[in-house]
């Protein structure tokens, strides 16, 4: 497996997820053709996120995620929710905030809990636990945060595990991580609200954003393999 050609890995990711997404389109086919109102099932959930409030909704957007929950609901939610009251200023401050606490709240678990057990276990068969060169820290957050496939609080916390510098890792981590998330917020918003226009720009800047991080990618996975070829 880790000899497989990175085209035949990229397609065996992009076959996965149109299978996921045919699955979901088949159960909210299933729900309507049932008779299920989704229109006021997704006005009830958003009203109940109104109702929490901005600051019970950011503070669980920092914390929950962490643990294994989609950031994906929060960050769709949020433009629609809170802009008609905050404003787009406040939102995507209090946006980027939370995803700031969120990668710390992930970091110190995986750092600084998780390591030091797995090391202990990994000791006693006489193996070392990796650790990611100070050199290649910029490289292999980039490159993890843009690699499509792992759930956003898997890539934290392998970078966590890795020991990555934090520095390093928060700022690599909350740019990559706000952009998708300001796009996913313009698009969420625009959806919601029937805006034409606004879902074309949220759906121009999630693309853009895509093919960036995969040009992106290519030139790191290149850059590393041209290193090793000359043994730098």
């Amino acid at each position: 497996m880790e000899n497989e050609p990175e085209g035949k890995r990229l397609k065996k990711s992009t076959l996965v997820k149109l299978g996921l997404g045919l699955v979901l389109l088949g159960a909210v086919g299933l729900l309507v053709l049932q008779g299920v109102d989704l229109k006021a099932l997704m006005d009830q959930a958003l009203e109940l996120v109104r109702t929490a409030g901005p600051v019970a909704f950011f503070v669980g957007m920092a914390v929950v995620p962490a643990f294994g929950f989609p950031l994906s609901p929060f960050t769709l939610s949020a433009g629609s929710v809170f802009v008609p009251t905050l404003g787009w200023p406040t939102v995507l401050i209090a946006l980027w905030v939370a995803l700031a606490v969120n990668v710390t709240i992930t970091y110190c678990l995986s750092r600084w809990i998780a390591r030091p057990l797995l090391e202990k276990v990994v000791t006693r068969f006489g193996y070392k636990w990796p650790q990611v060169p100070a050199e290649a820290a910029w490289r292999f957050t980039i490159l993890l945060r843009v690699t499509p496939g792992p759930p956003f609080v898997v890539q934290s916390a392998l970078l966590g595990l890795a020991e990555v510098p934090f520095r390093i890792y928060l700022i690599g981590s909350v740019i990559i991580a706000g952009f998708y998330g300001t796009a996913f917020a313009v698009f969420g918003e625009a959806l919601l609200s029937g805006q034409g226009r606004m879902i074309l720009i949220g759906v121009g800047a999630m693309a853009g954003l895509s093919v960036g991080a995969q040009l992106l990618r290519k030139h790191l996975v290149k850059k590393k393999l041209a290193e090793a070829v000359h043994g730098v």
